[in-house]
C-alpha cells in the first residue's frame, strides 16, 4: 500500500506533508519566530508601565508609547503572519489549522486599534484608556496561548512524522 500526502492532514495533525514542507521553506516561519517573542516582550514591558501608571498615577506617557509600540508590533505580526498563511495553506487568514487562532486575533486587532483611537482622538480618559489597553492584553494573552499550544502541536507532529522529500512515495 502506497502512503501519499492526499492533502488532508491526519486526524490531530496540523499540516500535511504538503504544508509542512511549505511551511519550513517559507521565509516567513523565521519572521514570525522573530517577531513573537519581541512582541512579548513588549508587551511585558507594557503592562508594567501600565501597571506602573494605574498604581501610582505617574508614567502616563511611557504606558501609551508602550501601548503603541506593542500595537504596532501587533500590526506586524498580523500582517507577515497572514502572509505566512498564504505561503503554507493558500489564503491569508482563517486557514484551517487556524482559524480560531485568526478569530480570536481580529479581536486582538480589534482592541489594540480601538485603543489608537480612543487615544487619538481623546475620547477616554487616562485610567478607563489604560484598562482598555489591559482588555486588549488579556485578549492577546488568549491568542498568545494558543499559538504555544499549536507550536506544541506542530513539534510533536514533526517529531513523529517521517519526512519524505516532495513528490516522493513511500511503499509500505
Amino acid at each position: 500500500m502506497a502512503l501519499r500526502d492526499s492533502g488532508s492532514p491526519v486526524q490531530g495533525q496540523l499540516y500535511t506533508a504538503q504544508e509542512r514542507r511549505r511551511r519550513d521553506a517559507s521565509p516567513w516561519t523565521l519572521v514570525q519566530g522573530i517577531l513573537a517573542p519581541v512582541q512579548f516582550a513588549i508587551f511585558l514591558i507594557s503592562l508594567i508601565l501600565i501597571v506602573r501608571f494605574l498604581v501610582t498615577g505617574s508614567g502616563l506617557a511611557a504606558a501609551n508609547l508602550s501601548v503603541i509600540a506593542k500595537t504596532l508590533a501587533l500590526y506586524a505580526i498580523m500582517i507577515t503572519g497572514s502572509i505566512w498563511e498564504k505561503d503554507v495553506f493558500g489564503q491569508y487568514l482563517f486557514a484551517r489549522p487556524f482559524f480560531w487562532e485568526d478569530v480570536v486575533s481580529i479581536g486582538v486587532l480589534v482592541l489594540h486599534t480601538a485603543y489608537l483611537g480612543a487615544a487619538l482622538f481623546g475620547a477616554l480618559a487616562p485610567v478607563p484608556l489604560m484598562i482598555l489597553a489591559l482588555a486588549a492584553y488579556a485578549a492577546y494573552v488568549v491568542n498568545a496561548a494558543q499559538f504555544l499550544w499549536k507550536l506544541r502541536m506542530a513539534r510533536r507532529q514533526s517529531e513523529a512524522a517521517p519526512t519524505i522529500p516532495a513528490g516522493v512515495e513511500a511503499a509500505q
